[in-house]
């Protein structure tokens, strides 16, 4: 359905930090894919009626950076306790060659998206980088038509490299900069629609600015996305690895690096950013550059706390996102809000918010993690139909089922999504006026055949 009404919910949040709480009962009407009223609402004649009694309404969210390939990838013995760059090695470039079967890619890539929509996610941003000379199938048009399926708002963050890795096998061999330029060219040609209501994004995006390729590849990497009209995505500042190598290697920071080669700006957003100065935040304000903050893979892998209170202080645009399965494995956007909401709470710098040493109880509140797990999102990517939910924005929100023991006596219950931890259960998802997911479950799906179909390969990665 379409065109439904969404009556009685207990509280609606908009995702704006100006106007976040819209107090209940709510009713919420969908004409066309956009959001036609919200307030108390009476019902048509013949119109179909959602009954949200009891429920939450959120903004669905919106993730900003996830590699979906690593579904399969997801507590690797040998790697689980190992910092990004040894995990690096032992991860995502020898299990690369595991996924030179179209149907092993296809498989990951359906688990990723249903386990982030079961979790209330409308939109993914997966930066995409299992790409190499030769390939027998096109991941790209994989990944569009797994999310059409679903029903999602897909940003394809069309990844790669020019410059090979140690011991890497024939599947993770790099491409030229010309095939790499023409492969994103290829995409935008087929998929991207620069819209705010897109349901399909192209974006150019080396896998990482100072090391996938050379400095003057990575200028003309940036004029050739700007010249077709896309935004510009990669990790940057991960570790203090990233650090020590740019001040080796180009004797500066990464952000500095990254600007010198026209890589900062309102049109550009990186993975993790978790080692930044103060210089480099007001730099990051300055240009717009965004921030897809990715708490719980940035904790797996001992990278660090990303300073977010202070770059949302600051003006930075900042964006919510899991990462991949291999570094994360519970790929949802609840276990990745509520990491948020905690972490950054305990994180020792953040007491200089109230002038106190240590830790700041109120330094990420549950509504902040709602607005950057949604409009903030949105912003990152360019998205300003998504996001917020108000009369003509994109029709995508979640109705959240307090259903669970875990929920009952919450003083509070709109909080329950983020603060509760766990999953809550959803009474529906809907991405552009679609229930994507009805009663807690994605219609059509065979969720069975899924997990066999993972296990299987599993199994075969594992040889």
């Amino acid at each position: 359905m379409t065109d439904f009404l969404v009556r009685g919910a207990a509280e609606l949040w908009t995702g704006r930090r100006d106007a976040m709480r819209v107090r209940g009962p709510v009713d919420l009407r969908v004409r066309a894919g956009r959001i036609a009223a919200i307030g108390t609402l009476a019902a048509e004649p013949g119109e179909r009626v959602l009954d949200a009694a009891g429920c939450i309404v959120y903004p669905a969210w919106v993730n900003t950076h996830h590699h979906l390939f690593q579904s399969l990838l997801k507590g690797i013995p040998e790697a689980i306790d190992l910092p990004l760059v040894p995990w690096l090695g032992a991860v995502t470039v020898p299990y690369r060659a595991g996924f030179r079967d179209e149907d092993a890619f296809r498989v990951a890539v359906r688990v990723g998206l249903v386990e982030l929509a079961l979790s209330g996610c409308g939109t993914v941003a997966d930066h995409q980088y299992h790409v190499y000379p030769g390939m027998d199938y096109d991941p790209s048009a994989v990944c569009f038509e797994e999310a059409e399926r679903l029903g999602l708002r897909f940003v394809l963050c069309r990844g790669g490299q020019t410059l090979p890795s140690a011991d890497a096998p024939p599947e993770a061999v790099p491409e030229t900069l010309e095939q790499f330029l023409a492969g994103v060219e290829h995409d935008a040609a087929r998929f991207h629609d620069p819209s705010p209501h897109a349901m399909r994004r192209v974006v150019s995006a080396i896998t990482t600015p100072h090391t996938s390729c050379t400095s003057g590849e990575l200028r003309e990497i940036a004029r050739h996305a700007r010249g077709l009209g896309l935004r510009l995505h990669s990790h940057l500042s991960e570790t203090d690895d990233y650090l020590r190598w740019a001040r080796e290697h180009h004797g500066c920071s990464p952000i500095e690096f990254a600007e010198r080669h026209e890589w900062l700006g309102p049109d550009v957003w990186y993975a993790h950013m978790v080692h930044l100065d103060d210089d480099e935040l007001r730099r990051c304000a300055d240009t717009g550059t965004g921030i897809a903050h990715c708490p719980q893979s940035n904790a797996r892998l001992g990278s660090g706390i990303a300073r977010i209170p202070e770059a949302l202080a600051a003006g930075v645009p900042v964006g919510l996102a899991v990462d991949g399965a291999a570094s994360n494995e519970a790929c949802d956007m609840l276990s990745e809000a509520h990491a948020c909401w905690l972490t950054h709470r305990a994180d020792p710098r953040s007491g200089r918010f109230a002038g106190q040493p240590g830790g700041h109880a109120g330094a990420m509140t549950v509504e902040d993690v709602v607005h950057v797990g949604t409009a903030g999102g949105a912003r990152v990517l360019g998205l300003d139909g998504v996001g917020t939910l108000a009369v003509g924005q994109g029709a995508d929100f979640a109705v959240y089922d307090l259903r669970e023991p875990r929920h009952f006596g919450l003083h509070d219950p709109a909080v329950a999504p983020v603060a509760s931890g766990g999953r809550t259960p959803l009474k529906a998802l809907v991405v552009a006026g679609r229930v994507v997911v009805e009663d807690d479950a994605v219609p059509g799906l065979d969720l069975a055949g899924l997990r066999e179909d993972a296990a299987r390969w599993v199994r075969a990665l594992r040889r």
